[in-house]
């Protein structure tokens, strides 16, 4: 049984001023109306009208993210690619296991892309590769050459801006060319699946990376190894591509099915087979001095022989 003394007994007061007549030593606290509050002039002199000006605007970007209604930056500022480089390094890598061991009936735009492509990846997968050709042609030449006292090696630093041409104009402009086609079809034939231009330059570009390790290989001087590292390269990238887009096409008509599907594995051959002709190819036996003399003045001997 408590006590009535007990100061921890709870107990209703009707009014305050019984509360202050049984307690007058008791400490009061006042508290404001909220306008009152607010017509209070701020401490820090200078920034009230700035910090009053931001309040709208942070408002209103909460309310844009709230309603899902954020505009979008055009696409030529950096704004638009700037979220196309906001990616975890677990995705990239996701991306790269997916493009180099591709599985039958896997899509890789949604196994793996999910409707967020990147450029993060794409971009460093071809800038690597660039170097890869460059570095690897470089090397194959100078081993082919090793041993020879008659040869002096001079690395070909235009091999650089000459891959870099080639992987870059292959890595934008085939997919801008396949993306209008699909665009096109689509428009023809409503049932079609749709894909975006960014989707399918990151297809494109994830497609390269099994190239990065082919080229590495073909630093060994045999020609058979070359052409089997070209071999399997082309298969898996070509595969990866074809189950990417098939959804695409495999509604469409007949003949733009095989048209397509054959530009894709076509232009993929061309640009490993291409690659390896030019950056990797035999050179000619450079002729000494003194054989071309002698050859040339055999042939004119022939000639002036009746």
């Amino acid at each position: 049984m408590a006590s009535k003394n007990d100061p921890f007994q709870f107990q209703e007061f009707d009014e305050a001023g019984d509360l202050l007549e049984a307690n007058r030593d008791a400490v009061t606290i006042s508290i404001e109306n909220e306008d009152l509050k607010s017509q209070r002039p701020r401490s820090t002199v200078g920034f009230a009208e700035d910090a009053a000006d931001e309040e709208p605007l942070i408002s209103d970007d909460r309310e844009e993210l709230l309603s899902g209604q954020k505009k979008s930056a055009p696409f030529w500022t950096f704004e638009y690619y700037q979220r196309f480089f906001d990616i975890e390094t677990h995705h990239v890598k996701e991306r790269i296991l997916g493009s180099l061991v591709p599985w039958p009936g896997k899509n890789f735009i949604q196994a793996y892309l999910r409707k967020n492509p990147d450029l993060y990846g794409p971009f460093w997968i071809c800038t690597t590769l660039v170097f890869a050709i460059a570095i690897s042609g470089n090397i194959a030449n100078f081993l082919q050459h090793y041993g020879n006292p008659g040869h002096k090696y001079t690395p070909d630093f235009r091999k650089v801006s000459i891959a870099a041409t080639a992987i870059f104009s292959y890595a934008w402009f085939v997919p801008l060319g396949l993306w209008g086609l699909l665009l096109w079809r689509n428009n023809k034939i409503l049932n079609l699946v749709s894909y975006s231009f960014m989707e399918i330059v990151c297809v494109y570009g994830y497609s390269l990376s099994v190239y990065i390790p082919a080229v590495v290989l073909w630093i060994l001087p045999y020609e058979w190894l070359r052409w089997v590292t070209i071999a399997v390269a082309l298969c898996l990238s070509g595969s990866v591509l074809v189950m990417t887009f098939w959804p695409a096409l495999r509604d469409d008509h007949p003949k733009v099915i095989i048209a397509t599907v054959s530009a894709i594995v076509l232009l993929n051959g061309l640009l490993a087979v291409g690659c390896k002709m030019y950056f990797f190819s035999k050179p000619e036996p450079e002729k000494e001095p003194g054989q071309t003399v002698v050859s040339s003045t055999v042939k004119a001997i022939k000639v002036t022989s009746p």
